[in-house]
């Protein structure tokens, strides 16, 4: 009788064993199906954007297609290649797995099979180098472009400088513009595009156009963009460059060659001078800002009390030297490299989800009083440091790299977005 428990304990022992291997040969299965579970879950959360500002799979002018041409059949390679990867690891890890068995007889010295495993991938990689290379060349000639715009970057927003050549004179440029944050083109296009930089390497890029090129300090890189149809397309710097790098947007607006003549005449105007008796609310705001902004900010018509211009002089405030033209802020509809919104909600909406066909005379209809998001304006006037982090102590010459709390009332921030509504 004693012997029994003994028999038990062992046919239990035996079955433990036994349920222990089967529960071995589970495990692989059930990593297999939890990791591709994590792969298609992070694959859904990836394809969650609506609207994908960025997307690089939807190209929208020349440049942006022969990137897409390129891509494509390199992903559809490089996925078939990867499947098959998979599956004869999986199936080796299967069906090798060690049991105590052999070691399986060893492939080495068949020459060849080692030479087919050698060709194929080479033959993949070569014809994947040429059409690489190809695209890359075509991307880089921008002979015969017809239109030069000068991008400079600075931390951390990007300048758009249209200088006066016989390409851009076609176009009505017949003295220089200067803007910011967003890069006003024509449709069917090719724009040349000479990008540098005042401080740190930046990085412009904006995907439905084309590609993304470094602007660095001391050198001059062309780049090229093209929109197919009218459109508000998005970009980011894609180098980090400090402190408020997430926040150094751009934004291209491709709009038909009729409405982008438009808005070059407009830019081409100086803003209004208000006389120094005029006490309306906007000669306020003129004064307002002459006082306290102008050190800075340039604005193109602006008078000094006694009737000279005024001279910005961002050189001796700004480690970068520059700082935005304001002289048509309200003709934008982002502030602060592009990072918020002149716009309200509504309206911004309304601009950005317009069609082809309308976009251009929505965007020339430019920011007035009652599409302004006045109060965020009001808070970046209030405190910018707090908006957009920026480094607020001065060099050894006292100069910032961003715009500083400049301590206004709220009576003088009240007055100075009255005038700025004006520069149309």
């Amino acid at each position: 009788m004693s012997s029994l428990p003994d028999m038990n304990h062992e046919d239990h022992a035996m079955n433990d064993h036994e349920e222990s291997a089967v529960s071995r040969t589970k495990r692989p299965w059930r990593r297999a199906v939890s990791a591709v579970g994590l792969l298609a879950g992070m694959a859904f959360l990836a394809s969650c954007s609506k609207n994908s500002p960025q997307d690089t799979w939807k190209p929208k002018g020349e440049n942006a297609q022969k990137i897409d041409d390129l891509q494509r059949p390199v992903f559809l390679v490089a996925g078939i290649v990867g499947v098959l990867v998979v599956i004869a690891v999986g199936y080796a890890v299967m069906r090798f797995r060690d049991r105590g068995q052999p070691i399986p007889k060893q492939t080495h010295g068949k020459p060849a099979l080692e030479i087919v495993l050698t060709i194929i991938p080479f033959v993949i990689l070569a014809t994947i180098g040429v059409f690489t290379a190809r695209s890359i060349v075509d991307l880089a000639d921008t002979d015969g472009c017809e239109m030069t715009v000068n991008v400079t970057g600075q931390q951390w927003w990007w300048e758009y400088d249209y200088p006066v050549t016989p390409a851009n004179q076609k176009w009505g440029i017949e003295k220089p513009i200067v803007t910011s944050g967003e890069l006003v083109i024509p449709t069917g296009t090719c724009v040349l595009l000479r990008e540098t930089s005042r401080d740190v390497i930046h990085s412009y890029w904006i995907p439905a156009l084309n590609g993304k090129k470094d602007a660095v300090p001391g050198r001059v890189h062309e780049n090229k963009l093209q929109a197919d149809k009218p459109g508000y397309y998005s970009g980011q710097c894609t180098e980090f460059c400090g402190l408020s790098h997430a926040n150094m947007r751009q934004w291209a607006i491709a709009l038909d060659p009729p409405e982008f003549a438009k808005w070059v005449e407009n830019q081409q105007r100086d803003a209004v001078a208000y006389a120094e008796d005029d006490t309306s609310p906007e000669a306020e705001g003129y004064r307002a800002f002459r006082q306290n902004c102008s050190r800075c900010h340039q604005v193109n018509g602006m008078q000094n009390a006694d009737g000279t211009p005024t001279i910005a002089a961002p050189e001796n405030n700004i480690v970068a030297g520059a700082v935005p033209n304001l002289t048509h802020l309200m003709s934008r509809s982002r502030f602060a490299g592009a990072t918020f919104q002149l716009l309200n909600n509504d309206c911004n909406d309304r601009l950005v989800k317009a069609a082809s066909d309308q976009l251009g005379a929505i965007y020339l209809e430019g920011v007035d009083s009652k599409c302004l998001n006045r109060q965020q304006l009001e808070q970046w006037l209030r405190n910018a440091p707090e908006m957009k982090p920026m480094y607020v102590k001065p060099d050894e010459q006292g100069r910032l790299r961003g715009m500083p709390n400049l301590g206004l009332s709220e009576a003088q921030i009240d007055s100075i977005v009255t005038y700025l509504q004006t520069l149309k």
